[in-house]
């Protein structure tokens, strides 16, 4: 689903299109020490080292944005991952938060599907200049939609001008639709009920519309469920043991995790939207996963593991997509963003109703996701990816 700031309004929360132990991990503390006398020993590493900036921004996440939970994993230069929470998993229990815990990882899901997709053009399956009306014939019409003249590679890299379904009257307000299901063609009906945003492959708009196409066409080509394919050619594959694609009717996450919550007005109380049917995400944000995996995941896909070096070239070749961020561009399922430190963080994120994820991995392999349990404004949004920037540039 959508991984950016959303815009809020009374009785609805919405996505904003262009479309994450029982006690929080403690930061290192300096120790206190009275002036030492001049032929005193050297105080131990310890006590010089400064607190942790990744504890740090996770704590002010929590206690000055108000944000419930706050959890991340970073692995540093020395190939160390490092857990950290912050906040209440539970408001209703007062539960700490799970360290590592399961979280909805929303729209990084398009990089699993990005890279099925991609396996299958390696594959001769696929043409990824190929029009998606070849695949799946007369499924794309609309005002200004036209599927014989929108490619692969432009529904995968959202330069197709399709409209984003989640715009659609029917999932305005997600109180109303926490455990409804939807088919794959209805959320599709939505979006192509609204006009193109522009001639395909004449410019750039994030549309969730493109990833449930996607998902549409590796179920054409395969034969098979594309939670199946994202099983068998992606999670198994790396081997994630926290990951996966939840079923048709599964609303709990399976494994320990914080609460996720909605607010559907500034002022509005949260609403607790950890469970939920996911087919309102479908390819473009159900996968379920944690920190750890996330890391994982794509530090794999850029080691070279997932894809042939032709087709992972193809995924890194960006366009601008600064709608998303200052410097921000995008590939095939995959974005990079500038890091003060110098070199790019290759991910993408995410935003799921009750959860939002940022991170991403670096060419000589740091790593660092950091997920928060409620959807924020685009301020506190923005200082959850300068924490991701900290994290990385440490």
């Amino acid at each position: 689903m959508n991984e950016h700031a959303p815009q809020r309004r009374a009785h609805s929360i919405r996505l904003v299109r262009y479309a994450m132990t029982a006690t929080a991990a403690a930061g290192l503390a300096l120790t206190a020490f009275a002036p030492a006398p001049a032929a005193a020993a050297p105080q131990p590493d310890a006590a010089r080292q400064r607190p942790d900036v990744v504890q740090q921004r996770l704590d002010a996440l929590v206690k000055e944005d108000g944000i419930p939970a706050a959890l991340a994993t970073v692995k540093g230069r020395d190939g160390r991952n490092r857990t950290y929470t912050a906040g209440v998993g539970n408001l209703a229990t007062g539960a700490g938060v799970p360290v590592d815990g399961q979280i909805r990882a929303g729209s990084n899901t398009k990089a699993f599907v990005a890279v099925v997709v991609l396996q299958l053009i390696a594959e001769g399956k696929i043409g990824l200049d190929t029009a998606v009306d070849t695949y799946l014939p007369g499924l794309l019409r609309g005002e200004g939609i036209d599927g014989r003249n929108i490619t692969v590679r432009q529904l995968l890299q959202h330069t197709s001008g399709l409209p984003d379904y989640m715009a659609a009257p029917a999932l305005a307000d997600f109180t109303t639709i926490q455990y409804r299901w939807f088919e794959p063609r209805e959320l599709l009906d939505g979006a192509l009920a609204q006009k193109a945003q522009f001639s395909a492959g004449t410019g750039w708009a994030y549309s969730n519309t493109n990833y449930l196409v996607a998902g549409l066409l590796v179920q054409k080509v395969t034969g098979r469920p594309y939670g199946e394919e994202v099983t068998k050619r992606v999670i198994d594959r790396i081997g994630l043991r926290h990951t996966y694609v939840p079923a048709a009717g599964e609303t709990a996450l399976r494994e320990p995790h914080p609460h996720g919550y909605l607010r559907t007005a500034p002022d509005a109380p949260l609403v607790d939207y950890t469970e939920m049917d996911s087919s309102m995400a479908w390819a473009a944000g159900a996968v379920v996963s944690t920190n750890t995996d996330l890391n994982a995941f794509y530090g794999a896909l850029l080691g070279g593991r997932l894809l042939p070096a032709a087709q992972l070239a193809q995924m890194r070749t960006t366009v601008p997509a600064e709608l998303l961020g200052e410097g921000v561009r995008y590939g095939l399922g995959i974005q990079s963003r500038p890091l003060t430190c110098g070199g790019l963080v290759w991910g993408h994120g995410g935003t799921s109703p009750g959860f939002r994820t940022r991170g991403g991995v670096t060419e000589d392999g740091r790593a660092a996701n950091i997920t928060l349990t409620e959807v924020p404004d685009a301020v506190v949004g923005k200082r959850l990816t300068d924490a991701v920037d900290a994290a990385l540039c440490r």
